[in-house]
């Protein structure tokens, strides 16, 4: 019997196609794919290899501007950030840092040092990340504990809306895509780490912490 990765509850079969099984909970909302589908790091990193998002890329640039500009509206000029899954071309760090922000960056394959998990921040950005996390639990965790008493946490992913919509969806079929959060995980992450939160685009929330 599986449990979910995030809140260990149990779960129930939520989807199923040629590749993977998914699994939802009944009580956190995450839908997981199932682990024994999960790829080894050396996979998962080859994957991301192809990924080719240079930091100069105007249309790369306007895609992460949906979280950079309501962030940016939130945090003072010269506040401290961390990038968290900054990948290879860390253009989100390079335009918080031209708005007047100190930017340090972690990510487990290209920026694996582990100092910048040490110290907490005003706010901390996390762009196309969470569905990459095998331990869920452990992640956000981490994530919830890098962002200071009154600062902000901001994510990007793509969000589950119902159980026919995500067997046509094609987020799914990311092999390195394993965990699938709605705006009920959110609600419940919120909870669970002290956060208010707010959905300011489609796959684009901002969380505070109190």
């Amino acid at each position: 019997m599986h449990s979910c990765p995030l809140c260990q509850s149990p779960v129930t079969d939520f989807h199923s196609d040629a590749k993977r099984r998914y699994f939802r909970c009944g009580d956190c909302a995450l839908v997981s794919a199932d682990p024994a589908s999960h790829l080894d790091a050396a996979g998962e990193k080859a994957l991301y290899d192809i990924h080719d998002n240079q930091p100069d890329d105007p249309g790369y640039r306007r895609f992460l501007s949906r979280l950079v500009s309501p962030l940016l509206a939130k945090v003072a000029v010269g506040s401290g950030g961390l990038d968290f899954g900054c990948g290879p071309g860390p253009a989100l760090a390079a335009m918080l840092r031209e708005a007047g922000m100190t930017m340090a960056l972690y990510d487990p394959f290209y920026a694996n040092h582990p100092e910048p998990l040490t110290r907490q921040y005003d706010f901390v950005t996390c762009t196309e990340v969470v569905e990459h996390f095998n331990h869920p639990a452990q992640s956000w965790e981490t994530l919830a504990g890098l962002v200071k008493p009154g600062g902000w946490l901001g994510v990007m992913t793509k969000l589950v809306i119902n159980q026919q919509r995500f067997a046509n969806w094609h987020y799914k079929n990311d092999p390195t895509h394993v965990s699938f959060h709605s705006e009920a995980t959110f609600a419940w992450l919120a909870k669970r780490f002290g956060f208010t939160w707010q959905r300011v685009d489609n796959d684009v929330l901002l969380l505070q912490k109190r």
